[in-house]
Formats: C-alpha cells, sequence, structure tokens
C-alpha cells in the first residue's frame, strides 16, 4: 500500500507541474486535443519510469524483510524515514524544476548535471534570487503534511499488518524491478521528443528521470551518433573553405594549420576584449529596441565597427569562451573548455603571444568555476579573479592576481561587481603599459546575470528587479570604465573589443531557435578605420581573425574564423548549437544535425523567427557534416594543439 500511495502521490504531483509548464508557456506549444493527450500520455509513460526506480529500492526492502518483523518497530522506523525521504527527493526536485524551468524554459539537462559541481555558487544565486528559507521550509512542511494524511486514512497500519508470504510479495517486486530494468536498459530520453516544437518535447519529459539521462550522456561521441563523411573528404572541403589567395596551407591532410597572410602595416596596440554576460541583440537600442536599456553600447557602435548580423555558437558562458578562444564550431556535449585534454591548444592567445603579447584572463568569481582557471591558464593566460590565489597545475606556468576584499565595493554568488573589475583591470594595464609591452586582456563580466544585484543608486533601476536592471547597469559600467581608461596614457593605443558570450535566452519552440542566438559584437579605437556597420552573417568564431586582420598581422593558424570584411556572400555562414543540435546557417537556411544521426533542413522566417521544412540539400548537408565533424576530429586526435608543422 505505501509504494502505491507514494506512486499516486508521484504522478499526481509530476502531472500538476507539467500542467503549470503547460500553460506557462501556452502560447509557444503545439495545441489542441491530440497534442495535449499526447504530450500527458508520453509524460505518463516517462513518470511511471521514474517512479520505477523508487518503487524498485522500496520492493527490495519489502522482498527482503521476513515476515516475522513486517510491523516490528525497526520496520517501522525505516519504512516512516524512507517514505520521508522519497517525499523529500521528488519535492526538492520539482521545486528545482520550476527555478530551472524560468531560466531555461527546459526540464533538466547537462546544465543541471554541471550546477552539481559548483553547489557554493549556484546555492548562492539560489538564495539571492529566491526566498530559500521560506522555500526550504515550505517543501519541508509539506513534506510532514502529506506523512500525516497518509497516516490519517491508515496506510502506513495496513503496510505494517501486510503479512503476505515470500511467494506473494515476489510478483510486485519483480513487475516493479522490471520497468526500472527496461527503462534503465531500452528507454533513452530522446524517445520522448517526438515533435517538431522543442516545447511540446520538453512537456512529454520527466524532470527526474531526464536529470540522470544527462548524467549519462554528458560525453557525445560524435562518430557514433550523427552523421559523417570519410575524414578525407570532410577536412578537403574545410580547407578549401578556409584556404583564400594569400593562405598557405599546412600538412598533413587531416590539419586546417596554415599561414594567414594580410595586407597593410602592421600595428600592435593592446587590446582589451570585453566579454559581456548573457547580452541578447534584442536587449540595444541599435536592434530596435526602446528601453534606452544600452545607450553607451549603442552609441559605440556608431562610432566602431559593429557586426549586426552576428551569432553566439552557444547558449552558455563556456560555450562562447570556447568559439571565441578557439575559433572553432561547437562539438557534441560539454564545452571543451570544460573537457580533458583542454590545454597547450592553439587559442587566439597564440596569436598575441607571436606577436609579443601579455595575455590575461580577468574574471570577478572564482574561475574555478565552469574550470575557467585551468582552461585559460593551461593556455597561457595570467589570471586575475576572486579566485583562491594558487598556482594552476600543469605545465605551463601562469601568475594568478586574486582581487583582494579591499578592492571589493559589491559581491554577489557570482562575483563582484562589474565596476570592480573594471577597476581592478585599470589597475593591471598601468602595470602592462609600464612595462612596455602590449597588453591584451580577456574580461568576463558577470552582473548580467539572476540574480541582477549591482550597487544601488547607479541607474534608475533597483537592484535584483530583473533581467533589464542587470543590462542598463552592464552598460552604465562599459560607460564608467571607458571614462577612466580615457585618462591613462595607454587608451589611444588600445582597441577595445566588445561581444556577448550567449543570448539571455536560447529557448524557444525550435529545436534552434535562431533569433535567440544573435548578439552584438563592435570594435572601438582602432585608428585608421572609419564607422562600419557590417551585415554580413557571421559567428563569433570571426572576431579575433577580422581583428588580426585589420591589424595587419601575418600568423600561423589553426583557427576555423574568417576575416569577416574577406566573406563573400557565399561565405557567410553562423554556427548555433547546444549540446546535442548542432546547426549551420547560412542566408535563410538552416540545416541541423541531431544525436540519432538525423538532419532537418528549414527555411528560417525572420520576420517570426519560424523554421519551415525543406527537403535535404545534400551538399548543405555535407558541408554541414564536414564543419563538425572536422571540429570534433581536430579535438580528438590532437590536431587543436600549439605545436605547428609546416
Amino acid at each position: 500500500m505505501l509504494v502505491k500511495t507514494f506512486t499516486l502521490i508521484f504522478l499526481c504531483l509530476s502531472f500538476i507541474l507539467r500542467l503549470v509548464f503547460l500553460i506557462w508557456n501556452f502560447s509557444e506549444v503545439d495545441n489542441g486535443v491530440l497534442g495535449f493527450s499526447s504530450i500527458i500520455l508520453i509524460g505518463l509513460f516517462y513518470d511511471l519510469g521514474t517512479v520505477s526506480f523508487f518503487g524498485a529500492v522500496a520492493a527490495l526492502y519489502f522482498m527482503a524483510m521476513p515476515k516475522k518483523f513486517i510491523g516490528t518497530y525497526v520496520d517501522r522506523i525505516l519504512c516512516y524515514l524512507g517514505f520521508a525521504v522519497g517525499l523529500l527527493i521528488i519535492y526538492f526536485s520539482f521545486f528545482a524544476e520550476i527555478t530551472f524551468w524560468s531560466e531555461f524554459h527546459r526540464r533538466f539537462n547537462f546544465i543541471a548535471v554541471d550546477y552539481l559541481i559548483y553547489t557554493y555558487e549556484v546555492v548562492k544565486n539560489i538564495n539571492e534570487s529566491y526566498p530559500l528559507p521560506l522555500l526550504i521550509g515550505g517543501i519541508l512542511v509539506g513534506v510532514g503534511v502529506t506523512i500525516y494524511f497518509v497516516e490519517k486514512v491508515g496506510i502506513f497500519q495496513k503496510t505494517f499488518k501486510s503479512k503476505h508470504s515470500f511467494k506473494k510479495r515476489i510478483l510486485p517486486a519483480t513487475i516493479v524491478l522490471g520497468i526500472m530494468l527496461c527503462f534503465t536498459l531500452f528507454v533513452k530520453n530522446e524517445y520522448a521528443e517526438i515533435y517538431e516544437n522543442r516545447y511540446n518535447n520538453e512537456l512529454a519529459k520527466a524532470g527526474i528521470y531526464s536529470f540522470f539521462a544527462a548524467f549519462r550522456n554528458n560525453e557525445l561521441n560524435y562518430s557514433e551518433f550523427y552523421r559523417t563523411e570519410k575524414n578525407e573528404e570532410a577536412f578537403l572541403k574545410v580547407n578549401e573553405y578556409l584556404r583564400e589567395g594569400q593562405e598557405k596551407r599546412f600538412e598533413p591532410s587531416l590539419s586546417i594549420r596554415r599561414f594567414v597572410k594580410n595586407e597593410g602595416q602592421e600595428k600592435k596596440p593592446n587590446v582589451i576584449f570585453i566579454c559581456i554576460e548573457s547580452l541578447s541583440a534584442k536587449y540595444l537600442g541599435t536592434f530596435g529596441n526602446r528601453e534606452n536599456l544600452t545607450p553607451t553600447l549603442d552609441s559605440l557602435m556608431q562610432v566602431g565597427i559593429s557586426f549586426d548580423n552576428l551569432f553566439a555558437t552557444g547558449t552558455r558562458t563556456v560555450r562562447g569562451m570556447e568559439a571565441i578562444t578557439l575559433s572553432i564550431p561547437p562539438t557534441p556535449g560539454r564545452s571543451i573548455v570544460k573537457r580533458p585534454k583542454n590545454q597547450n591548444l592553439f587559442t587566439i592567445g597564440e596569436v598575441f603571444k607571436s606577436k609579443g603579447y601579455s595575455r590575461t584572463f580577468f574574471y570577478g568569481g572564482d574561475g574555478y568555476f565552469d574550470n575557467m582557471d585551468k582552461y585559460f591558464s593551461g593556455n597561457g593566460f595570467d589570471i586575475v579573479d576572486r579566485g583562491r590565489g594558487f598556482l594552476p597545475d600543469g605545465d605551463i606556468v601562469t601568475t594568478r592576481k586574486n582581487i583582494e576584499d579591499d578592492e571589493v565595493t559589491f559581491e554577489n554568488a557570482w562575483g563582484v561587481c562589474d565596476e570592480d573589475i573594471y577597476r581592478k583591470v585599470i589597475k593591471e594595464s598601468d602595470i602592462y603599459a609600464a612595462s612596455g609591452r602590449p597588453f591584451f586582456n580577456f574580461i568576463m563580466t558577470t552582473s548580467n546575470h539572476k540574480p541582477f544585484t549591482y550597487p544601488s543608486g547607479k541607474i534608475d533601476i533597483p537592484s535584483g528587479s530583473g533581467r533589464n536592471g542587470g543590462i542598463k547597469y552592464t552598460d552604465f559600467t562599459i560607460h564608467e570604465f571607458l571614462m577612466e581608461a580615457k585618462k591613462k596614457p595607454w587608451f589611444d593605443t588600445t582597441v577595445f573589443v566588445f561581444m556577448a558570450d550567449h543570448c539571455g535566452s536560447s529557448a524557444g519552440r525550435w529545436e534552434l531557435d535562431v533569433a535567440n542566438y544573435r548578439i552584438p559584437a563592435l570594435i572601438v579605437n582602432l585608428k585608421g578605420i572609419k564607422n562600419k556597420h557590417v551585415d554580413k552573417l557571421c559567428s563569433q568564431i570571426d572576431i579575433f581573425p577580422t581583428l588580426f586582420a585589420q591589424l595587419g598581422w601575418d600568423y600561423e593558424s589553426n583557427l576555423f574564423g574568417k576575416d569577416i570584411f574577406k566573406m563573400t556572400k557565399k561565405d557567410e555562414r553562423a554556427f548555433i548549437g547546444n549540446y546535442r543540435k548542432l546547426g549551420l546557417l547560412k542566408s535563410d537556411g538552416l540545416m541541423v544535425l541531431g544525436d540519432q544521426k538525423t538532419a532537418n533542413f528549414y527555411h528560417w522566417d525572420t520576420s517570426d523567427n519560424s523554421l519551415d521544412p525543406l527537403p535535404l540539400n545534400n551538399k548543405f548537408l555535407k558541408e554541414t557534416i564536414s564543419y563538425f565533424q572536422v571540429a570534433d576530429y581536430l579535438y580528438n586526435n590532437h590536431g587543436l594543439t600549439v605545436k605547428m608543422n609546416p
């Protein structure tokens, strides 16, 4: 009886949660009686599979319990305790799902798995974003009330009085264990994805089951799960695209290593790159926003080089860092920043190093988060953060400076406010400039992130009010930073590059929601270059190769990115993806590769951001496969390393 009661409670709560999410995003869901019915039925199927894992534990206990011990004091304690723990898990998971859905509009996925590693930052962020003591108290009260009513209706007493023989107990236990084994061995979470609408697919899933599915499939083997071509053919196609008249490709053939030659006199200004947290293009006035959230960035786009049709490669900060530093299309699974074999790689830092630059990564939080410190230090960058202050392991020795307490005016879960990190950048830039060596500073901001808290009195939106406040404060701090930098003797010889890491939210009804990958990017204070609005379709991976071209640099390259100004119409393209879907966008055509060796081709309607299915274009398909297959091959076969073989 107790197992049946727990199952009923779980199924009812899961149905209510699914209904909440349905109402939450009702306008995005493909509705109709058939659609709703199939969502409920598929959801029930996965809910039964999920609760079977709880039931399996109980079944083993009741099957193993000798008949004479049923109803004893020890049995009662274990039953009450087990039931309470089970309720605590499902109540907590349902609450966690609501917070996760509010941020990502998805069931649990690999991001939730990653968050288990960084419990300090995540718990602190949740505590700053929600009334955590009240919510935890509510969960505990819910557990207590549920146990009280289950006790009141006599479920526990009926369980303790049940004296079935072992033979009678083994049949229901075998059924429950059989269901659990079937789901473990044969049922994949992806089987719920039968709709074109992503929201329908997410609603049909079960959160706890999705979490453990993501835990099992955090890494995806490209050649096993995705469509492939012969490696030689894939590399040939990619190199045909990368090779230009002035570029010489190195051997061996399974490589993209080449020598890039650019026109003009070589210039070596300092370069400060500001990677802005979660800034979608749609929040800028330049892109049509009327709320005046970004007056500084909007004005900069009228004096510098702005890239008005540029797309992020992914949906997380580490994916943006991967694209920017490695200049590479996304690969399935986790970002390379978080994987093994992520050190001694050919990053943009190697190009700067070849020109005599220092290289420093600035972050307002602890660089331990998302493995950023190991990645940047392992690829030759010095580290300035709010971290532990030790030298990282590895062969590449870099320095690490801590942001000290007396340098902090405001701090939340993700680190110091943007004003504080910019003050640190100014301070360190003074030191670099005094050495006479050009410097490259990579700054990762944090203030435009939930809970969107910042020092009071800076802007007209109260701290903690939401994303609009985070964006406006981010823009305000950029203005203050540039005003302070202008006072420095090194300002006139410094180029400033601004670009977002990813959009504020990339969730949408399509498997890849194209408009939610569009981000702003601009280059400011580049001498001899007048204001330009570049409307060519391009990617995050192209910004630094474009900057290198503007500086007249010749260099050895292992980068996929190209000089945007030299792109012809047929060359224009952008890479977008998440941890399972990989997309190539060219003009208004989007090819999406899936992890079941699927390929879908769409016409992207820019007027309403819809994707209309088209028959597969084999030429487009082969090109898409080639890019992602080559990127994956290079990572897994040490083809991204620093060592060049001319």
